[in-house]
């Protein structure tokens, strides 16, 4: 049975590109992959059909990928993988045992090792929350930003269509003080940039700089992710690590050190 394989792709630097990724895309006779990763994947994807899934009602694309299964696997390069935010399930779920998601290393993945920071640290940051304002409700008993920038929170925002001086002042009124915030603008991909700094300064950082794409006519969501919360700027000692020995580690792997 001929197979549509959903390839996390990352954030779009091939070389985060999983080794079964790679593999299976050799397999593939027809790829649907969004500008740009037709570029940034190219020596993947020599010889192959290319087409844009986004240019594609939802039944046309079904009839483009049952066309095509029926002479090879077909592939889809996806921005990430399938775990936030993806418009695909609906592929998916139509496909049923034919589809398979091949996981891929997801953008909050590429942001916490781009910063060098655990962005659930014990003594700092107990949770790490994933929003979008886009998807957030404004119901009467629907959660707010607000609420969800609370201290104690790493908050990694997908997708934002707010003005920065609103976005900051919302997150400002959750977390009750001057937190630490990092906005990553096309991550892995040409034209990278990242400003840090705090919520009381991150707007004049920033200056003109359209990071969410909100003043162009194209309305097309910025490939720009904030991350908010103490644990950017923290640093810690080995106090926890000696903890953890002292109560997990060390009778459980005393009998695995080696001679």
């Amino acid at each position: 049975m001929k197979r549509a394989w959903f390839i996390g792709a990352g954030p779009g630097d091939p070389e985060l590109l999983t080794l079964r990724g790679r593999r299976l895309l050799e397999g593939c006779g027809t790829v649907f992959v969004p500008p740009p990763y037709e570029t940034l994947f190219a020596g993947f994807l020599q010889g192959k059909r290319l087409l844009i899934p986004f240019s594609f009602r939802f039944d046309e694309l079904l009839a483009e990928i049952e066309s095509a299964l029926e002479s090879a696997d077909v592939g889809f390069l996806i921005p990430g993988d399938l775990t936030f935010y993806s418009p695909f399930q609906a592929l998916i779920d139509r496909l049923g045992e034919r589809a398979e998601v091949v996981p891929g290393v997801g953008t909050a993945n590429a942001a916490s090792a781009f910063l060098r920071k655990t962005f659930d640290l014990p003594g700092v940051c107990n949770r790490a929350i994933i929003a979008s304002p886009r998807t957030l409700g404004d119901g009467e008993m629907e959660v707010s930003l607000e609420q969800l920038a609370a201290p104690g929170v790493t908050l990694l925002i997908y997708m934002n269509n707010l003005p920065l001086p609103e976005l900051v002042s919302q997150l400002r009124q959750g977390y009750g003080s001057n937190v630490p915030i990092a906005l990553l603008h096309r991550l892995c991909l040409p034209g990278q940039h990242v400003v840090q700094g705090r919520l009381d300064d991150i707007v004049a950082r920033v200056g003109d700089r359209d990071l969410f794409n909100l003043n162009t006519e194209e309305k097309r969501p910025a490939l720009t992710l904030v991350v908010v919360g103490e644990t950017i700027a923290a640093s810690v000692d080995g106090s926890w690590w000696d903890y953890r020995h002292d109560h997990i580690w060390k009778d459980f792997y005393a009998a695995d050190q080696p001679d």
